[in-house]
């Protein structure tokens, strides 16, 4: 009996090529396109985000291609939830968030994954970037061959169980490869754009977005120093994020950057680059894949795009964890994800709630 693999299939070329390689390992495929929220609702432009009904189109194009079924699954209230109002409230309390990760966490490897189960499905396959390898300990999670593809960081929530079920096709691949598969393959897809912004947010303006939910109250409030000294007027604390330097509106003889957000006094804090550097941070809401003793030397990342560098890990009483990494790392951000690595594997991630 032919095992069964269920596609999580958006539209783009990366999903397309990872259904047509797991029909090629012999594999019986289901397409599924999950609807995730009306366009209307948030503005979308067409050419700029997933989830479009051209996507839709898209991805039943290859399912016929291909000669596989495709279905659209309705996980629109439990984005709403997970995502959306999560992104709004993590703003609403001076964080940034990666809704990224809580989408993935949330709906392709719980809500779809829940779906596959009750399909049948021996597996769940999606387009990331990344690699499931087993050995004699079990299932973990690596890094993508294609360093500038990888996309471990946004999957650090994914449990043994999920491992053992779940296949990223395309991590032994560059994205030039998999638009090569897809031309020579006739998909629809191969020469499709990239999604450029967050899907849910039209020209990636989070701000509008926000004002637009009514769940932040647009008000003005103080630019400070460290000493609580006042600089300047800003247009809300929520359109701002540790790091930021232009926007500010500030006129000042040295260039300032926000290096604290304090939404209960609706103050943004401003400093110096030299005041973005820190050396420890806390995380929260970790998830281990693997197992560390305290201390272990390992690599970090606290954002996608932020280069690993040495750090040590060390479990807190309260179930948080401890990152202390070997030199000082610029701008720390609550609400983004610190993520441990032992080279190329990922060894667990949370969100960072302090430093």
């Amino acid at each position: 009996m032919r095992k069964r693999a269920l596609i999580a299939m958006s539209g783009g070329v990366d999903s397309s090529v990872s259904a047509l390689l797991m029909k090629e390992k012999g594999y019986e495929c289901i397409g599924v396109t999950m609807k995730l929220y009306d366009n209307e609702e948030v503005d979308i432009q067409q050419d700029k985000t997933c989830c479009t009904l051209s996507d839709v189109e898209d991805a039943r194009a290859v399912c016929a291609r291909i000669d596989i079924p495709h279905y659209v699954f309705n996980f629109k209230e439990k984005f709403q939830e997970k995502v959306i109002d999560k992104f709004i409230e993590s703003y609403k309390c001076g964080c940034t968030p990666n809704p990224c990760i809580d989408c993935n966490r949330h709906l392709k490897f719980a809500g779809l994954y829940q779906r596959a189960k009750e399909l049948e499905c021996d597996v769940i396959v999606t387009g990331h970037y990344a690699q499931v390898l087993k050995d004699e300990g079990g299932y973990h999670l690596y890094k993508g061959l294609d360093e500038k593809k990888d996309q471990s960081y946004v999957l650090y929530n994914l449990t043994k169980e999920q491992l053992a079920h779940t296949e990223f096709p395309l991590g032994g691949y560059t994205k030039e490869q998999v638009r090569e598969i897809a031309g020579k393959h006739g998909l629809v897809t191969a020469q499709k754009k990239e999604s450029q912004d967050i899907c849910f947010i039209p020209d990636g303006n989070y701000q509008e977005f926000i004002e637009r939910s009514g769940k932040i109250p647009v008000t003005e409030g103080d630019f400070v120093d460290k000493e609580g000294n006042f600089i300047g007027k800003h247009k809300g604390y929520y359109q701002y994020t540790i790091g930021q330097r232009k926007g500010l509106g500030i006129s000042a003889s040295m260039p300032y950057y926000v290096i604290e957000i304090r939404p209960e006094k609706n103050e943004v804090v401003l400093g110096s680059n030299e005041d973005l550097f820190h050396r420890e941070l806390i995380a929260d809401d970790f998830n281990w894949i693997e197992e560390i003793e305290d201390g272990q030397e390992l690599c970090a990342k606290v954002r996608y795009g932020h280069r690993a560098a040495k750090a040590a890990a060390y479990h807190l009483d309260n179930g948080k964890v401890k990152v202390v990494f070997q030199e000082p790392q610029r701008a720390f951000t609550r609400g983004q994800s610190v993520v441990l690595y032992g080279e190329s594997q990922v060894l667990g991630g949370g969100i960072i709630v302090d430093y």
